[in-house]
């Protein structure tokens, strides 16, 4: 049974940088796309960002490239999501997903949170001064 713990949460200052990890467990890691997302209350869980299993293809949710910045290290069975400057809207709960759907159509379906089949638990960012 595969599994991904979501690290790195906590406190941050407005203008700043976080890095999350995913560390994943249980499952051959680099078959799978690694996807992230984010929920606050009351809302649907969105998508932020997904990496390809090569790491080569990345794909982002309109409005947040350029600030946040998905990445893989398959070597360590890893996955990160970088946010630069980060907003008080970008407070949430972020969690990572693996997808084992193949890389093609420019990623679509890597939007949708159904098409993912491991979850980690989340991890709560809070931007703040």
């Amino acid at each position: 049974q595969g599994q991904l713990v979501e690290s790195g949460g906590g406190l941050v200052q407005p203008g700043g940088s976080v890095t999350l990890s995913c560390a994943a467990s249980g499952f051959r890691f680099d078959h799978y796309a690694i996807g992230w997302f984010r929920q606050t209350p009351g809302k649907e869980r969105e998508f932020v960002a997904a990496v390809a299993w090569s790491g080569i293809n990345t794909y982002y949710a309109d409005g947040l490239k350029g600030r946040f910045t998905v990445s893989r290290d398959n070597t360590k069975n890893t996955g990160y999501l970088r946010i630069n400057r980060p907003q008080e809207e970008d407070t949430a709960v972020y969690y990572c997903a693996a997808s084992s759907l193949a890389d093609y159509d420019g990623g679509v379906h890597y939007f949708r949170a159904h098409h993912y089949a491991y979850w980690g638990p989340g991890t709560q960012i809070t931007v703040s001064s």
